[in-house]
This record gives C-alpha cells, structure tokens and sequence, in this order.
C-alpha cells in the first residue's frame, strides 16, 4: 500500500506541499475485498495525512447513501471494491472525468473473482491519459494480458525482496492420517502458541466447521468468510488485532492481502490450489522482518500434491509429523519454565501470603498447583494416528482385517432421516449429493443410509450415533452447502411423491435391506454400472 502510495504522489500532487479543494477524485484505488480496501484506506490516510488528502471508501456491505453523500462532498482519493464502485458510476455519484491515477490492488485475484466486467466499466470510463499501476506479489498471464490493453509503456517493477521472500517464513509440511487432519490443526496450534494464527479453509463450509470446533476447545477464534456480513468481518479482524482473538479461521478471499500484527503462524487445512495461493496465504506471516511458520497439513494421497505444488513455487521445506501430544507437553513444559519470573523482588504482601502458604502445605504441593494452574488453561492435545494409517474399507480406523461376514455398515436400526430442500426438479442425484454430505456434514460413506430423491425433496438416512456430529458441524442454521438446507423429520419420510427406480425400502418400510444405500436414481440402460 506504501509503495503505490508513494508511486502516485508525484501524479497527484506534482510540485506542491499539498493537496488543493477536492472538486473530483484524483486518485482511484481498487481492492478485491473490504477488508482490504478498508485497510488501504487506513494507511492512504496515514501517508496523505500532512498533505491533507480527503479519501473515501465506497465498498459492499457499507451504507451506499452515506458513501454518496461522502462523495458529493468532495474526495481526493477513492478507495472501493469494483462492485460498490460500478453502482456508484452507474448511478452518476463517481466522477473519473479528473482521475489523474488508478490502482489495481490485488488484480490478478480480482480477475479470479469474477470482476473482469467491472474493472473494465470502471477503466473505459477513466480519462486515458491517466496513470495505471497494477500491484500484485504474483503476476499470471491473466495480468500480462490487462497490462497491454490499459497500460502505456508498462514497467514491470520487481521488488528486490521477491528473490528472498521465503527466508523468513519457515516451511514445514506435516503428514498426517487422512482422518486426522483437524485433530493436526489443534495440535499444531498448541505447539507454536502463537500470538495471531490463520487457518485457511477451502469452503465457507469447512471454516464454519473449524471455527465451531476451535472454539469448542477452547481457542480464541474469529472467521473470515465470505457470507459473514461487513460488521462480523470488521469485528473479526479488530479481535485478532486487540488481542481479544488469536486464531483466524477464513476463507482465500477473505484474508486476501490482509496484514495483521503478530501473526506468527499460517496453517493450511489443505493443500492450496496452486503456488499463487500457497504464496499470498503464507505471506501473511514473515513480514517486516519478523519471523513465520506456514505449515501445510497434507494426507497421504495429497502428497504428491504437495511436492508438486512446492517445486513450482520454488519453496524448499521440512517434511515432518504433526506435533504429538507428548512434544507438546515438553513445549508446555519449556514454556512455562521460560515465562516464570524470578528475578522480582517479593512484596509485603506477597511475603504475607507466602509465609502462610508455606505453613499450610509443603513447597512441592505447592509447586504442584501452580502447574496444575498453568496447565488447566491449556487446550488438551489430540492423540494423533501413525501418518500412514489407513482405515478399513468399512470405514472403521481399526487395523485388523474385517471378516467378510461382518456387515460393512453401521447398524440403521432407528436410523434418523433427514430432509433436503432439493429433488430431482433441480436435478438432485446421489452422484452430488453424497459427496456434499460426506464434505460439509463431517459424515463418513458408512453413516449414511438410503438416500430417497422425490419431486422436491430428497430424503437421507443417518445412522442414529452421528446424528449429533452432524448437527453438530452443519451448525443452528443448517445450511449444507449454498441454498441447500436440511430440516430433521419424524418416522419415515413421505414417498407419497411418485420416483423412478425406487430402491427397495428399508427394514421399517417392510422391505428386504441390503448392505449398500439405497439410491433413488433415473433407470440405467443395460449394462451400464448405477451408483
């Protein structure tokens, strides 16, 4: 933000001291995010301070009328996202006709999110003779191609930094069981102890998840995702930056470019899509010459995910386990030791109640409770599987062999069913649907029962032990996935609803159960396999 700060001045200002009455904006910053145009906004004001720069933010989720208003006064810098931007120039409340200068923050991710549209509206409607800058820590083909149709004599501007931007950042990719990779995260927390974590998520469903996990064990926990209204966000990141919070769960794009303080710790719950995002999310720590960790939490059929993506990205890190429970104990351990004050004197008071603690009970009892004290603040870490476990084709995390007799479910005796607001009119097939239960519902292939597929509505069977999880991880507001919601049913769900190819029904519906769900799903020609 500094560099395109300083970069614009000279275009804005020339030879004066300082800016002069704000008829219209000279200078157009654009964000991806709020957040991060709200932050840009912040530091524009700091470095435009003694110029006595006017800026105004024009981002989604704030008060447009306030925003017009805002603009009707007058503003030399206008910092915004391209959605809440375009409404304005579409409405005639943004005047470019003076723009002098404009940025492009993050372009390559706004090219990603869709705003293509936008940014050209907002672009063709600039005078031409104004200055582009495009500001990103990675430059795609996508952004090449930008460059020659709204720059002039583009420079391409690389930083000296770019050639050492892993070195204070400490690269470590743990192994872990498949099954294990949230228990990993907790641990993982507990073992840096660090002042500000992020933990990225690849869904707003599985940042849901975590944060209500996190939180259950007691972790200082915020999240960052999109469906989060601007007041939620805004509070979110003032918690991690008053230390009211120190665990961020979020999403890629709502932690873009953010810079929090102390954040000392990045955690990715999966491997990242591509380098891209394997550098801005680890950029987020190891700033300013301070010094990061970013571990990647990788299963055993993500590794050469994992090898690929950091060779790419030219990233040379340490192969390691998860921390264990005991290797936290000892940090505990160490912790407590380093934090302890002796070298301040004891008071009066103090010593009063030092003297009676010591008639009371002896040093060790003592010494005993003070650890004790310390150690009930504390998280209890998880006992992790060996890296290279594998559970059973059941789906059991037993290392035995099943015999072939035992049943491959779990037993749906008094199984409960569940209803989606979904049916075959919008086209539900068993081919989406199971994977999205398994996914956002924190379920496993043997949890789940029939799956029944009517007009509009499709009904799921849970076995009756996870019923809870899964109210549990869907959470209050039981969302599965976008607009799709569930509702708990009664009995027997209502196939008064003619369907294709119905499945036999289950031993309540008075037919023969099998050991597979039963689909609903249209009739497969002959010799073509069904789900």
């Amino acid at each position: 933000t500094v560099a395109f700060g300083l970069t614009m001045a000279t275009t804005l200002l020339g030879e004066a001291d300082a800016f002069s009455r704000a008829d219209a904006p000279l200078a157009l910053c654009i964000s991806p995010t709020r957040e991060l145009a709200m932050q840009v906004k912040r530091e524009l004001d700091w470095l435009y301070k003694d110029a006595g720069a006017k800026t105004v933010s024009c981002v989604g989720g704030m008060d447009s009328r306030a925003e017009r208003t805002a603009l009707e006064r007058g503003a030399h810098i206008i910092v915004g996202t391209p959605g809440r931007l375009c409404d304005h120039l579409k409405r005639g409340a943004l005047d470019l006709s003076a723009l002098k200068a404009v940025t492009l923050d993050e372009a390559d991710e706004m090219l990603k999110m869709g705003f293509r549209e936008e940014l050209e509206l907002i672009l063709n409607a600039a005078p031409t003779g104004r200055r582009t800058l495009m500001f990103s820590a990675t430059v795609p083909k996508t952004i090449l191609g930008m460059t020659k149709k709204y720059q002039r004599d583009a420079v391409r501007v690389n930083t000296a930094a770019e050639a050492k931007q892993h070195l204070d950042i400490d690269y470590k990719v743990m192994s872990v069981a498949t099954a294990d990779r949230e228990n990993a995260i907790i641990n993982v927390l507990r073992y840096y102890d660090a002042k500000n974590a992020i933990v990225f998520g690849d869904t707003r469903i599985a940042v849901n998840r975590m944060t209500q996990r996190f939180n259950n064990r007691g972790f200082s926990v915020v999240a960052l995702s999109g469906e989060l209204s601007q007041a939620e966000r805004s509070n979110a990141l003032q918690a991690l930056r008053d230390g009211r919070a120190r665990v961020c769960v979020a999403t890629d794009v709502a932690a873009r470019g953010l810079d929090l303080p102390d954040l000392e710790l990045v955690i990715h719950a999966d491997v990242p899509r591509n380098r891209e995002a394997l550098l801005h999310r680890s950029g987020r720590t190891g700033r300013a010459g301070r010094k990061g960790v970013s571990a990647l939490i990788v299963s055993p059929n993500r590794r050469r995910n994992a090898e690929r993506l950091l060779r790419d990205a030219d990233i040379t890190a340490e192969w390691c386990e998860a921390p264990s429970a005991t290797a936290i104990m000892e940090k505990d351990n160490e912790r407590l030791l380093a934090n302890m004050t002796l070298d301040t004197p004891v008071t009066q008071d103090e010593q009063t109640l030092v003297v009676r603690l010591l008639k009371a009970h002896s040093p060790e009892h003592i010494a005993t409770a003070f650890i004790r004290q310390y150690r009930d603040g504390q998280s209890a870490p998880e006992d992790l599987l060996p890296a290279n476990h594998k559970p059973s084709k059941a789906g059991h995390d037993d290392h035995q062999p099943r015999s072939r007799t035992s049943a491959p479910r779990e037993d749906f005796s008094g199984g409960q069913w569940f209803s989606l607001n979904v049916g075959r009119q919008q086209k539900a097939d068993p081919k989406w649907i199971l994977p999205m239960l398994l996914k956002s519902g924190g379920l496993k292939k043997p949890d789940i029962g029939a799956i029944r597929i009517i007009d509009k509505e499709t009904f799921v069977e849970l076995a009756p032990n996870t019923v809870e999880r899964f109210l549990k991880t869907i959470g209050p507001n039981m969302k599965i996935e976008g607009a799709i919601t569930v509702s708990r049913i009664e009995g027997q769900p209502n196939l008064s609803q003619p369907t294709e190819n119905r499945a036999p029904a289950d031993r309540n519906g008075g037919g023969k159960r099998t050991n597979k769900a039963a689909y609903d799903a249209p009739r497969k020609p002959r010799g073509e396999k069904t789900f």
